[in-house]
């Protein structure tokens, strides 16, 4: 029997679903995260546009925008708040042994949260309720509270990949714990700044490819010319930053976390002059099949060098390393990753490079299809990011100082097996009512502004301003007779 089959067979009961049920509600939530993330940005930029120009398009995107944050930060919550309480009930060992030394970040999180949670009000309640500058300048906090948010979780997580800060008992518990050096670990920054770019540039492709979608069924009105422009610009701009930034953190886990970045190239046996696996299959016997082998460029990449010595998997023994299954899901998560940013890469610099030469959006049809693609692949992406992350520095769940067997809940895997089935079947409902109302609110948006246009076609649809009183509404028409005066644009009858 080989002995990765030992290793599954010696493993809790526990650990398959406690880990199927961590990874499913980790990778629903994540979904949401961009927008949580970096939105309130993308809409802060649109308003401050809005308010420069004096443009009402700009401001009426901006409020729709908000109700969209507002939508999407209420799901995040239930999908969140699930994540805080598994770590708790599915890693107990985790959260018992290394919670006063990690938990730091958790708590910056939640502050943040509800932090965030008021400010998202204040500014939802501010339209039409405020001045429009002292409106845009409570609205300035939402960023910030966003990505304290995030620096919460990443100083969690980049705690658990490099773990520092403490001294170890004779029992071998943590003592002597300093805060600051737990938060601001090596892979921190790196982790960090990895991440906050990942979302922005999600997000900007996300929102941009609604208007993509409607710029090619032949909506070429300034309303989605704007809805595009500004998200997709954004996200071009950060996406060539996103690849360097991505090559970074490559370097910075070769050095820090050799054995993962092992895992995430399928490298072996440690040498030199390693080549480069796109793609490709690990076997136990440390083969690679399939994927294009390129001579030399592991080498290269890891140090600027062909002579670089990387380490390979067998430098650890088999109990302290990822499986060959589990070093191949991280290689192709990571390939893939890289894949998707270069397509992203390729398509920024031909939106860069029309709008440098002509001052102009590109007219290819294919752009805007590539466009209308950037959102979903780009949530591929941060998807292939996590798995990469966790699933390469298997079988730690504390890199070097506790496996994840270890932390695992008592609790009988049937009852494991059974949570993990009710949560699909809420988070299905969940997903689908997020769905739903964003449809709703779409539609509700798109007949207001038919209604606006029949009723001031001088004017056009999009001239009704968030500020002020509101358009009067004609005869008829019931409540959405104004664009932006809709129940689901203010949270008003």
């Amino acid at each position: 029997m080989h002995t990765s089959v030992h290793m599954l067979a010696d493993a809790p009961a526990q650990l398959l679903p406690a880990r199927q049920l961590m990874a499913f509600t980790l990778a629903s939530h994540i979904i949401l995260v961009p927008l949580g993330v970096a939105l309130p940005l993308i809409t802060l930029v649109m308003h401050y546009l809005g308010l420069r120009r004096n443009d009402s398009t700009a401001l009426l995107l901006a409020r729709r925008w908000s109700a969209v944050m507002a939508v999407q930060f209420a799901v995040g919550v239930v999908t969140g708040t699930v994540l805080s309480f598994e770590f708790g009930l599915l890693w107990p060992g985790l959260m018992g042994r290394w919670g006063d030394v990690f938990g730091i970040g958790f708590g910056v999180e939640a502050w943040a949260f509800f932090l965030e949670a008021v400010l998202i009000a204040i500014y939802l309640y501010g339209w039409r309720r405020l001045k429009p500058r002292t409106h845009f300048l409570l609205g300035l906090p939402l960023p910030a509270a966003a990505l304290l948010g995030a620096f919460g979780i990443l100083a969690a997580n980049s705690w658990m990949n490099t773990p520092q800060g403490f001294s170890l008992d004779a029992e071998g518990n943590p003592v002597d714990v300093n805060i600051w050096k737990a938060i601001f670990t090596p892979m921190f920054g790196p982790q960090y700044w990895h991440f906050v770019v990942a979302m922005l540039l999600t997000a900007g492709y996300m929102v941009a490819g609604v208007y993509a979608v409607g710029w090619l069924r032949g909506r070429r009105d300034h309303y989605h010319r704007l809805g595009f422009t500004v998200p997709f610009t954004i996200a071009a701009v950060v996406t060539p930053v996103q690849f360097i930034l991505g090559d970074s953190i490559a370097r910075s886990v070769f050095h820090k976390q050799p054995v993962k970045f092992a895992a995430m190239e399928i490298v072996w046996k440690t040498d030199t002059r390693v080549p480069e696996y796109l793609f490709g299959r690990l076997n136990p016997d440390g083969s690679v099949s399939g994927g294009i082998k390129v001579p030399l460029l592991d080498s290269i990449l890891a140090g600027f060098s062909p002579n670089t010595k990387v380490v390979g998997l067998t430098s650890v023994p088999a109990d302290q390393r990822p499986t060959a299954t589990q070093a191949t899901i991280a290689h192709w998560a990571f390939d893939l990753m890289v894949v998707i940013g270069s397509v992203l890469v390729l398509l920024a610099l031909w939106y860069g490079l029309v709008w440098l030469r002509h001052r102009r959006l590109p007219a290819s049809k294919w752009f805007y299809r590539g466009a209308a693609c950037a959102g979903v692949a780009s949530v591929v992406a941060v998807e292939c990011g996590w798995i990469a992350t966790e699933v390469g520095r298997q079988p730690w769940i504390v890199y070097q100082n506790m496996k994840v067997a270890e932390a695992v809940t008592s609790t009988r895997s049937t009852t494991l097996w059974i949570m993990l089935c009710v949560v699909i079947v809420v988070y299905v409902f969940i997903f689908g009512s997020l769905l739903a109302v964003l449809l709703k609110m779409r539609t509700r948006w798109r007949l207001a502004d038919e209604q606006q246009a029949a009723g001031h076609l001088a004017e056009g649809p999009e001239a009704d301003s968030p500020y002020g009183p509101r358009s009067p509404v004609p005869a008829g028409d019931g409540a959405a007779g104004g664009s932006g005066a809709t129940p689901s644009e203010d949270g008003r009858p």
